[in-house]
């Protein structure tokens, strides 16, 4: 009896065994099939983002869902080594403040970079690659490092420490190395994706460039391209940069951070950014751009392209765009871009050129049509009109014939008056500085409005041609000084300006028919300027009564014309 109970409990101790090696490994089973199906949610998840930085924060966190790590990061590898993005996930963010800086890639995580490929680890501290955690680091023990590869070349790394029920298991690692292929081509969709808007961005710049400057409403081409620019890519800084002599480069135009202490700024042109793009005739990219030495309140900029701008052959300039501080640098999709950019949009400045060029001749051609006919027609009618007058007032009786030579008088100012309209129509007007008569005559408008009327102006001689900038400078300020005397002292009805050379002495002579110079004058500080400026020049400055009434300024220097 009992030798038959006990041949009977071998069998149901071998079934017991059986039935439980069975349950555990269903077990497994389940809890596989659970990873994988975990690995698919986090896969879908990682796919359907689109924005790289988003991508980048759900792998990591994808990845430390799957895995069962307290702590997850991914590393971003610089082209010259080292990390140049560390994305964490776990770490409290007081406790990554206290930390400071971000991880460098040295130590196991530089392993990992060397290598290219996995490593795990049970314990941490004990791998002699390992060189410890800085101050106020939480501790961390096991660790599981995996590539993360992009169109066959390492992105960056998968960093995961701390799994909660133990070290890292090779189905760990197998399963975060799916979800890193996983990983490498959802990067990749989303490098496109950012590399098309870019392109995209860049296209509508040049697009809106282009119309904008054939529209024929452009006055200064560059200056729309460095607008547009800079709110089309959305640059820290844009500026247009143009070299100034072998030594030195203008910054001619800036738009954005720091805009306004940079414009109009000169810098050292030896071994810029600008030279070598200028001198490649290609875009060049820095990875940051210092400040500005010498420019107080200039900071520093993060990645920086210079792009050539040649038309015709000839190099206008170059374009800068900066990126904040710690940016994404510019790729070499970017440049590709930046070149194409600068090649389209030189031509549509040379088209704005050629189109204001052209409009200007028709302005100067217009201006010679309209000089030579007060030329040859008006001015010829009035010289007939005062010959007949004359004629006239010889057989005419004293008192009309007096009146018939005021009218002569009259016709002999008005045909100087058209004459210096002549002159000022045939000076080209876009030269740099405008000349004397223009400057003259822009002086007398701006005190017309003061006065009340418009003085009448004549010029005797070609002041244009002799004076130069220094002595047109003195004459313009005599004539402002003289003009604002009137309006404020003399109440006058009429007044005359005339700027002539007459023989070895330039004058300058400012008249109103006014109520005269009081019975006690005092000189003002504007007088007393003038007089000085007469001096310095070794000439004469006087203010005395006009004939018949009113007062007349007369300004005088020694003008040789052979010496200019």
């Amino acid at each position: 009896m009992g030798e038959g109970l006990g041949a009977s409990d071998t069998p149901q101790s071998e079934l017991e065994r059986s039935t439980e090696e069975l349950i555990t490994h269903a077990r497994r089973v389940l809890a596989a099939q659970g990873r994988v199906r975990e690995l698919l949610r986090v896969t879908r998840v990682v796919v359907e983002q689109i924005e790289l930085d988003r991508v980048l924060r759900t792998i990591v966190e994808a990845a430390v869902s799957l895995s069962g790590a307290r702590y997850g990061a991914l590393g971003v590898i610089a082209p010259t080594g080292g990390l140049e993005q560390f994305i964490h996930v776990g770490m409290p963010g007081d406790v990554a403040e206290l930390i400071g800086h971000l991880p460098e890639g040295r130590g196991i995580l530089g392993a990992v970079i060397d290598t290219g490929a996995a490593i795990r680890l049970e314990h941490l501290g004990s791998d002699e690659r390992s060189s410890g955690f800085p101050a106020h680091h939480p501790p961390m023990d096991s660790f599981l490092g995996v590539p993360v590869v992009v169109r066959g070349e390492v992105f960056g790394n998968l960093y995961l420490t701390d799994k909660t029920d133990g070290p890292f298991s090779a189905e760990d690692e197998e399963l975060v190395a799916a979800l890193a292929a996983t990983a490498g081509i959802a990067i990749d969709n989303a490098r496109l994706f950012a590399e098309s808007r870019r392109r995209e961005r860049w296209s509508a710049a040049l697009a809106e460039i282009s119309a904008t400057l054939l529209s024929g409403e452009v006055d200064d081409p560059l200056a729309v391209v460095v607008e547009t620019v800079a709110t089309a890519v959305g640059a820290e800084l844009a500026c247009l940069v143009r070299p100034v002599g072998d030594e030195e480069l203008l910054i001619e135009l800036a738009r954005g951070e720091g805009a306004e202490l940079l414009e109009g700024t000169r810098v050292a042109s030896a071994g810029s950014l600008v030279r070598q793009a200028l001198d490649s005739d290609a875009p060049v990219v820095v990875e940051a751009l210092a400040a500005r030495e010498g420019i107080p309140g200039t900071g520093a900029y993060g990645p920086t392209v210079a792009i050539p701008l040649i038309v015709e052959g000839r190099a206008l300039g170059a374009l800068t765009i900066s990126r904040p501080v710690g940016s994404e640098r510019f790729t070499t999709a970017d440049l590709e871009m930046a070149a194409d950019f600068a090649r389209q949009t030189s031509v549509a400045i040379a088209f704005a050129q050629a189109r204001l060029d052209r409009e200007q001749l028709e302005l100067v051609e217009e201006r010679t049509r309209i000089a030579r006919d007060l030329h040859d027609h008006v001015i010829q009618r009035l010289f007939g009109a005062g010959l007949a007058l004359q004629s006239a007032a010889s057989l005419a009786d004293p008192v009309l014939a007096s009146r018939i030579t005021q009218q002569i008088d009259a016709i002999d100012s008005a045909i100087s008056e058209i004459r210096t309209a002549i002159f000022t129509l045939q000076t080209r007007p876009e030269a740099a500085r405008p000349g004397l008569r223009h400057r003259v005559l822009d002086v007398a408008s701006e005190a017309g409005s003061t006065l009340g009327w418009s003085p009448r102006i004549a010029f005797g001689g070609a002041v244009d041609l002799f004076v130069d900038e220094e002595l047109a400078d003195d004459i313009v300020a005599v004539v402002r000084e003289g003009l604002a005397n009137v309006a404020r002292h003399a109440r006058a009805a009429r007044g005359e300006v005339r700027v002539e050379i007459v023989g070895d002495q330039l004058i300058v002579i400012v008249e109103d028919d006014g109520d005269g110079l009081p019975a006690r004058p005092t000189r003002s500080s504007g007088t007393s300027n003038l007089a000085e400026r007469a001096t310095a020049r070794g000439g004469t400055f006087a203010l005395a009564p006009g004939d018949p009434r009113g007062t007349r300024l007369e300004w005088s220097v020694p003008f040789a014309q052979e010496d200019l």
